[in-house]
């Protein structure tokens, strides 16, 4: 099955840098959160609904290769998708696009677990594991 891709489109913030106006690198980590939460909502449903439910998802390993520039004032498209999901656990995978070349500058991966209040791994529910796997287009964007 071909995933749904979302897409957050970001505007490099001059705070966002280093010294040589590049961005640095720990910045792409927040993007990454920011575009998975636009996969969220897409869905018609936010990381807090979830928490209201009892459960988060933390990062528990997270991965970003670096193949280009992205510098102050670029506009940057982060595509994100689910690869791969499993019994109590969700890999996003990211792109990260400079609009001003269209090159792919950045790829990476978070590996998320589903814990419940006891802060242990749990199984997915059938609520939140559909959630995971809705089609965006069969659902209102919560904004």
């Amino acid at each position: 099955m071909t995933p749904v891709i979302t897409e957050e489109r970001i505007r490099v913030r001059y705070g966002e840098t280093d010294q040589m106006g590049h961005a640095y690198y720990a910045n792409y980590l927040f993007w990454f959160e920011q575009a998975r939460g636009a996969w969220c909502r897409e869905r018609g449903w936010t990381y807090k609904q979830m928490e209201e439910l009892g459960y988060k998802i933390p990062v528990v390993e997270a991965h970003v290769e670096y193949k280009g520039e992205v510098l102050y004032d670029d506009l940057i498209v982060v595509k994100v998708w689910v690869s791969e999901l499993r019994r109590a656990s969700i890999r996003f995978d990211y792109e990260v696009i400079n609009t001003s070349n269209d090159k792919i500058t950045t790829k990476g991966y978070t590996w998320h677990v589903l814990i419940g209040e006891s802060r242990k791994a749990v199984t997915m529910p059938p609520s939140i594991r559909e959630w995971l796997t809705r089609d965006p287009s069969q659902h209102e964007t919560v904004l």
